[in-house]
């Protein structure tokens, strides 16, 4: 994930405190893709069979998060506005679809017996991420550092790694 990150036009702190939003966006994402990246990867070693359909959620899961840099940019050059801001939801929320539809997909290539399945059980901290990042889509538009919260609330409640699949191993 890769951004133009600029230096401060001068060398002073309240050049530096003007680029401050766009790096701590640019945290707040490293820290999506990180998430994203090590529950995939406990995910998938808990896996024993891979198909087709699996191949093409991940490859969804992936498109998704490649957008977060496009997202990223627009929030830098049009600042925490509604729509950018709703759009950086979108993208969290369709990744975080994409990775629930890349564990049903697992399942189903590997039966109801599978690790991955034991692993996801009732996925409760999926549906609080879902719910806050809905809420956070709509609250743009009302405020949108309300939704910059929400995605920060979404990113500690999953700081902590997954834990299921190491256990169901």
């Amino acid at each position: 994930m890769v951004l133009e990150l600029k230096f401060p036009a001068q060398p002073t702190l309240a050049a530096a405190l003007a680029v401050a939003p766009l790096l701590a966006a640019y945290l707040l994402s490293f820290v999506n893709i990180a998430i994203f990246w090590n529950n995939h990867h406990h995910m998938l070693q808990s896996a024993k069979r891979v198909n087709g359909a699996v191949l093409w959620a991940n490859f969804a899961l992936l498109f998704w998060l490649t957008l977060i840099p496009l997202v990223i940019r627009w929030i830098d050059e049009a600042g925490i506005t509604p729509w950018p801001v709703a759009a950086y939801g979108v993208v969290l929320i369709a990744a975080s679809l994409s990775y629930q539809a890349l564990e049903r997909s697992l399942i189903r290539a590997e039966g109801e017996e599978s690790r991955v399945k034991r692993a996801v059980g009732t996925g409760f901290k999926e549906w609080i991420s879902s719910i806050l990042y809905i809420s956070a889509i709509a609250l743009a538009f009302v405020t949108p550092y309300i939704s910059v919260g929400c995605y920060v609330a979404v990113a500690i409640i999953w700081l902590i790694p997954d834990r299921r699949f190491e256990q169901a191993q």
